[in-house]
């Protein structure tokens, strides 16, 4: 029943189920920016992969048991078909979407390619705009523009991630990473940066770049830095075909002088798995970027476990480590932990570099929201904890004269008369967290 799906953003737990539309036989159109089409191709190509190799693993274990064999989500070529149906568009083109329903979309600086949908929806002769917020970025990002605001809406559904808080001001990450760097490198060991491999990987190469151009880290002319992650290194090369016109001012003026802003000397491309296990043989002290971001899988675990026991490495956290991962256990200080069966002290420094969130803090909300040039006839508040739903609806109602709402799932209102039809409850579903002594990575 489904014609149209419109994607804001590329992250592979907002897109990671499409493929499976295509195996219920769905056929209409998925409508992203140019950029997001890009990413979502090798995302989901990387996600099938991942998947049809535990089910090849899973299976072999299977069939010496007797047990039922385990089938995966959707294959790769199930990820090739449904990235076929993508129409990617540039920022600020009014879109045919279904007849009735246009969409704009407007550059959110979350990461390459986010944006906010703008739908001019047109029922019995009345024609309302409705603009979803998607995730909106915090400013004073490296290399991707912030968020651009809209004029007009009358509606607006906005996300409340981080509608709670307010980011504390931003330290200078590029000299403190100079100097894990610095010291890391004078102690004879490596740097391991498990990064996720959109966006925040991208941003380290940035920083990096920057430190090598200006001769921030001394005595170690040339040192090597490995990026090994094949998505990475795809997702890298993305950005870099990119229009100039979704990068920053600063980015945009390295683009326009003719320097790659992610590239430099001293950078190595490890594809394969041998060019991978190649670098934990190379004794010369070096940085190793590598994913996946919460060490949860990928080769990130096998420069851990060559790194982890040496007392001159550092292992250097860049993003948010979850409850319960094996980065989150090892950030909050562990001394031991265990990584395919075996039992890995951490003797090794562990440092993080807190860097700037990619969301929007309740600041940062609040000054997008307050962009449009009038206000809109109401503000729907979702994507948070429900009582930061609440208490940021409440706010915005408050003090800054905002129709808003924080309806839970099953609410419904009438956009052409403003008024709801029906109002729902809800009630707080406990999460269950994986505790750190169950964890075992196999």
């Amino acid at each position: 029943l489904i014609d149209c799906v419109l994607v804001t953003h590329a992250h592979i737990d907002h897109i990671g189920k499409l493929p499976l539309l295509y195996k219920k036989g769905f056929e209409g159109k998925i409508i992203a920016t140019k950029a997001t089409c890009s990413l979502m191709d090798i995302m989901l190509r990387d996600s099938a992969h991942i998947q049809e190799s535990e089910a090849e693993w899973k299976n072999r274990k299977a069939k010496r048991s007797g047990d039922f064999l385990y089938t995966p989500m959707y294959t790769v070529e199930d990820a090739e078909n449904l990235t076929k149906l993508c129409v990617g568009v540039d920022y600020g083109v009014l879109v045919d979407a279904i007849p009735g329903v246009r969409v704009r979309y407007t550059d959110m600086g979350h990461v390459l390619g986010s944006a906010a949908l703008s739908l001019e929806i047109k029922e019995n002769g009345v024609t309302k705009t409705i603009v979803f917020s998607g995730d909106v970025g915090n400013v004073n990002r490296p290399l991707i523009r912030d968020p651009q605001k809209l004029s007009k809406a009358d509606y607006a559904v906005i996300e409340s991630t981080y509608a709670d808080r307010t980011h504390k001001p931003g330290e200078d990450n590029i000299k403190k990473l100079a100097g894990i760097i610095q010291r890391t490198l004078d102690r004879g060991g490596n740097v391991v940066i498990p990064s996720f491999a959109v966006g925040r990987t991208q941003e380290i190469l940035y920083y990096i770049r920057h430190i090598k151009s200006c001769g921030m880290v001394s005595g170690h002319d040339g040192f090597p830095v490995y990026l090994d992650s094949p998505l990475a290194v795809e997702a890298t090369e993305i950005f870099m075909k990119c229009d100039i016109s979704y990068f920053d001012e600063e980015a945009s003026e390295l683009i326009s002088h003719g320097i790659n802003p992610v590239d430099f000397d001293g950078l190595h491309i490890a594809v394969t798995s041998e060019e991978s296990k190649a670098i934990n043989f190379d004794s010369t002290p070096k940085v190793i970027i590598s994913s996946s971001g919460m060490c949860e899988a990928g080769r990130i675990r096998h420069h851990l476990k060559h790194n982890l026991w040496r007392e001159d490495s550092t292992v250097l956290f860049v993003g948010y480590q979850a409850e319960g991962t094996l980065g989150r256990i090892i950030h909050d200080g562990a001394e031991k932990i265990r990584i395919f069966g075996e039992e890995i002290a951490v003797n090794c420094e562990v440092a993080t570099l807190a860097g700037v969130s990619g969301h929007a803090d309740k600041d940062g909300l609040i000054d997008w929201l307050c962009g449009f040039d009038e206000k809109p006839e109401m503000v729907f508040v979702n994507h948070g904890e429900d009582t930061v739903c609440t208490k940021f609806a409440e706010c915005l109602s408050r003090e800054y004269g905002f129709n808003a709402e924080a309806p839970y799932s099953g609410a419904s209102y009438d956009l052409i008369t403003g008024k709801p039809i029906e109002i729902t409850f809800g009630v707080r579903v406990k999460k269950n967290v994986r505790k750190p002594s169950d964890y075992d990575l196999l």
